[in-house]
């Protein structure tokens, strides 16, 4: 009997090896552990809410690994003057026709009312077959690269459509709308920023090997998507949207009152600086570094504080908890337009740093104000639709916005006057309105309750 206790048991090598083997995994598993109780606090496992703060962290990291890609072979991989050609080729053959092809995504969602998880899938794979194609082009920087990243853009665009018109349906008790969409959103930002420097150290193996991590990572999110709660899929009722004449009665963004529409003006106002800094900056600082810094060093620096403020403002989003939303996007935009006015003014490597901090900060909260006015005043059952509409037009402004980066010469200080102008227009436009919004309050043409969402 003891022969045979003997002979069954394991010997010193098996009992190293195991020993070993748990050392090894001790670190990962309890980073999983940690980042699972982070993602599931405060009611967010037992809703649901959790699952999509997860998956939109992986979503964020697949996102950026094809930026990396397409960012060194479009822009840092050719000289300044090619460069341009590039950025205009990659605006005039990925961006412009996605600005006619996203009117579709909401309509289309809601024809498959039952298949959110599904549809969410459906992105996810569709860019990790897209990731692996662009693979054999990104190397050359081929017109044949062009297309693909207009089918990655169309179903990233597709599945922030749908994680929008989720929230409300994951919402834990005692959540308000600005701090669920925070959390969500933060874990893009957390996900993106330990992404990216894996990107880059990919990218120094061969060009493509960025969109192979890519790949992989959009392949997870593929069985994230699919493990989704089951009330993901409840849509009873859901009906599509569309951008009515004035004085027409059925829900649509034109007719759920001012916020929205205010709210929508100054993100327009915000997303359009964004994409004229973003391509502005990058051809100036190019020409023109910060004082003693290479070009490289000076886009990272401005990229890093512009990261820092919009995970800022993702922070401070979860913060402010129930004040108006309309008053967080009005301050935001008057503290970016005060920045940029000053950046004009007093040009020096600080302020435009600054400029790009304040820039992400305020870009995030206003973003998070509008999803959450949205969920809000937009009755559920053209939610999906009224998100797809918003995201057309903030692209479209993105797209504008960076058209006019490129077009202008390399001067700082009429650039961003340029900028200050954009946002003077946007507070025209919108801050009046919101001020008011803020002060008489808002009523949601239907209050969404847990117990609707559960039915």
């Amino acid at each position: 009997m003891t022969a045979a206790r003997s002979s069954g048991a394991p010997g010193p090598l098996s009992r190293a090896c195991r020993a070993v083997g748990r050392a090894l995994h001790l670190p990962f598993t309890r980073t999983a552990r940690g980042i699972r109780r982070a993602t599931h606090a405060h009611g967010a496992g037992e809703s649901g809410l959790g699952r999509l703060i997860e998956l939109h962290a992986v979503n964020g990291a697949g996102d950026v690994m094809i930026t990396v890609a397409l960012a060194s072979t479009v822009f840092f991989s050719v000289p300044t003057d090619e460069a341009r050609g590039r950025v205009a080729l990659y605006l005039a053959v990925t961006m412009a026709p996605f600005t006619l092809l996203a009117p579709v995504i909401g309509p289309l969602l809601d024809h498959i009312p039952h298949g959110r998880r599904a549809a969410m899938a459906g992105t996810m794979t569709a860019r990790a077959v897209l990731a692996l194609t662009m693979s054999g082009a990104v190397a050359t920087g081929g017109i044949e690269l062009y297309p693909a990243a207009l089918g990655v853009l169309v179903c990233s665009k597709a599945y922030g459509v749908i994680r929008s018109a989720v929230v409300p349906r994951l919402l834990p008790p005692g959540f308000a709308l600005v701090k669920a969409n925070s959390r969500v959103t933060l874990a893009g930002l957390l996900a993106t920023g330990i992404a990216a420097p894996i990107g880059v150290g990919l990218q120094q193996i061969g060009p493509a090997w960025p969109l192979y991590g890519a790949c992989a990572i959009f392949a997870l999110g593929t069985f994230l998507s699919l493990g989704m709660p089951h009330k993901v899929d409840s849509a009873k009722g859901e009906r599509k949207a569309h951008m009515l004449t004035y004085g027409e009665r059925k829900p649509s963004l034109r007719t759920v009152g001012p916020s929205v529409l205010h709210g929508l003006q100054a993100n327009v106002a915000h997303r359009m600086l964004s994409g004229f800094l973003i391509f502005f900056l990058a051809f100036l600082l190019r020409v023109h570094p910060l004082a003693g810094q290479s070009a490289a060093a000076s886009l990272i620096m401005v990229g890093v504080a512009a990261g820092i403020g919009n995970a800022c403002g993702t922070a401070i989003g979860a913060w402010v908890r129930n004040r108006p939303p309309e008053l967080i996007v009005a301050t935001g935009l008057m503290l970016v337009l005060t920045t940029a006015s000053l950046t004009a003014v007093f040009l020096s490597p600080l302020t435009v740093a600054v400029l790009g901090a304040v820039a992400g900060l305020s870009q995030a909260l206003s973003k998070l104000s509008l999803d959450a006015m949205i969920q809000r005043d937009v009755p559920e059952p053209v939610r999906t639709s009224a998100f797809a509409r918003s995201e057309t037009l903030l692209q479209m402004s993105w797209v504008v916005g960076g058209a006019i980066g490129i077009s202008l010469p390399l001067n700082g200080v009429v650039g961003l006057t340029v900028a200050a102008g954009i946002l003077a227009v946007g507070a025209v436009l919108a801050l009046r309105g919101l001020l008011a919004a803020s002060r008489r309050g808002t009523v949601a043409p239907k209050k969404v309750t847990l117990a609707s969402r559960a039915r």
